[in-house]
């Protein structure tokens, strides 16, 4: 239940979900219009960077491929730029993120996700450390190249694989590396 700031209360009445970029076909999604999409359960084992694991965890929720599927990627998409509330983002490789066990999690063990572990909805990246797997999770940005996200900026790993101990990826960005990104993200409606 590791987060940065305060848990955010998220009113599903205005929830929306967006795919944009570097996409053919950008588009929007109502909480009632997630909900209406066809779900799948996924078992996996969650890792976390400060050297946790949970093992047999399932989830049910939308799967991943089929939203960038409706997308449409274009050629030029290698990298996602994950949104989420509060203006948190972490940054995915399209290889690590166009995967079949991937979801847009509704639920954990039966049971909806609870505010506290990113409800009403969180990615789910299993493979990658679990800061990559966004709780709050707002939208998709398709890329041409790879934005660090908030965690990454502040030093970790750009991917996160947890069997190569990919945690810290070196320094931490200075201000100006920061804000370089950020208008950057601003381009793309960040």
């Amino acid at each position: 239940m590791l987060h940065y700031g305060d848990v955010p209360t998220v009113d599903t009445s205005t929830w929306t979900f967006s795919v944009s970029g570097l996409v053919e076909h950008p588009f929007s999604l109502t909480w009632a219009d997630l909900l209406a999409l066809p779900r799948k359960t996924v078992e996996c084992d969650i890792h976390c960077v400060t050297t946790w694991s949970r093992l047999d965890n399932t989830f049910e929720g939308v799967p991943v491929q089929a939203l960038l599927e409706r997308a449409g990627l274009k050629p030029a998409a290698q990298f996602c730029l994950v949104v989420a509330e509060q203006g948190f983002t972490t940054n995915v490789p399209l290889s690590d993120l166009n995967r079949p066990e991937n979801l847009i999690a509704l639920t954990w063990a039966g049971e909806p996700l609870t505010p506290e572990h990113g409800g009403p909805a969180r990615l789910l990246v299993p493979h990658l450390y679990f800061w990559k797997s966004a709780k709050w999770v707002r939208g998709f940005e398709l890329l041409d190249e790879d934005l660090p996200g908030f965690w990454e900026q502040n030093g970790y790993h750009m991917r996160g694989d947890p069997w190569k101990e990919e945690r810290y990826g070196g320094r931490g960005l200075t201000q100006h590396e920061i804000n370089k990104f950020r208008n950057a993200s601003k381009k793309i409606g960040v």
